[in-house]
């Protein structure tokens, strides 16, 4: 079976199981030039999520594990593990379940909405963080906000979610979900990552900005460009064919100590500037944030955005 026929098999396949662990500390660092928040990785769904999105990472991680998806409900042992951290951290601390797997991609299956936002509301120093590219916000509309759990959507301009994000909502179908979140009273933010540089970008990632702020009013955006291993860039190619050539088809450039390519530092400034102007033209204000970036490009939009107050920080 080809690496393209094993990936969408296994996004086709789901495993009841258990896990012994459902927490991951994420520490926030990348090496000596990059820069990150800590947080607790929460990942009571392993290996990935249904979507087949050409970028992503997980795929490439788990290339050589369970193609499925498992979804873990020993849930007795989740909240212990949830609890005994919480215990031993005395500041306050994020618990994101969007970095190992969509957080809401499956949750008409595993209703884990339901569970874990009631549970995180006893805790004075302990946030949920949930990010999704999906519109799955059924549990969501019907289970009462509080301040311990943060929504964010993960945007991108159109032509790239046609493009690389195959299975998920559409840009409106996104940012319609956002509003009727918001509107209901949950916490909102927005990550723009990975912005991805094609053909007229521009005029594709004003009409997000566009759309998005004109319907709601975020508490954060955080922004972030592609970056890929070398290895992972290979089997993208390998594993998707055209959509990955169209994708990798430039110029990378070493230099990250994370080992990751990414586009060249003037085009990253070039996107950045942009993006941000547009943002501030709608709001002036706006709480803005970089997603592992190197310092030099901190250092060139240290007035512009909040290292403290990236899409993970969420108090």
């Amino acid at each position: 079976m080809s690496t393209a026929k094993a990936l969408l098999a296994g996004k086709r396949t789901l495993m009841i199981g258990q896990t012994s662990s459902f927490i991951g500390r994420f520490d926030g660092k990348l090496g000596a030039n990059l820069h990150c928040c800590p947080y607790y990785k929460l990942v009571p769904i392993s290996n990935g999520c249904p979507y087949y999105c050409t970028y992503c990472y997980l795929a490439f991680v788990y290339r050589k594990y369970s193609a499925f998806i498992k979804i873990n409900i020993n849930y007795n042992t989740m909240f212990k593990q949830i609890r005994k951290t919480i215990s031993l951290t005395r500041s306050k601390t994020s618990f994101n379940m969007g970095e190992m797997l969509d957080s809401l991609a499956l949750d008409h299956i595993t209703n884990l909405t339901n569970k874990l936002i009631p549970f995180f509301s006893g805790f004075s120093n302990a946030y949920l963080m949930l990010l999704t590219k999906s519109s799955n916000i059924d549990n969501l509309l019907a289970i009462k906000p509080n301040e311990h759990t943060v929504v964010s959507w993960s945007l991108n301009a159109q032509e790239p979610i046609e493009l690389y994000e195959s299975g998920t909502a559409n840009l409106s179908e996104r940012i319609r979900a956002a509003k009727l979140c918001q509107d209901k009273g949950w916490r909102l933010r927005f990550r723009i990552d990975p912005g991805i540089l094609y053909h007229n970008w521009q005029a594709g990632y004003a009409d997000l900005i566009q759309k998005t702020l004109t319907n709601t009013k975020p508490e954060n955006i955080t922004l972030g460009m592609l970056r890929l291993l070398p290895g992972h860039l290979r089997f993208a190619k390998d594993a998707y064919g055209n959509r990955a050539r169209t994708l990798c088809d430039y110029e990378f450039v070493k230099g990250a100590t994370d080992g990751k390519l990414r586009y060249p530092l003037q085009e990253r400034i070039n996107f950045y500037s942009f993006l941000i102007d547009l943002i501030r033209s709608f709001d002036k204000n706006a709480s803005i944030s970089l997603c592992r970036e190197t310092h030099d490009i901190w250092n060139i939009f240290k007035d512009h955005c909040d290292p403290k107050k990236c899409n993970c920080v969420v108090w």
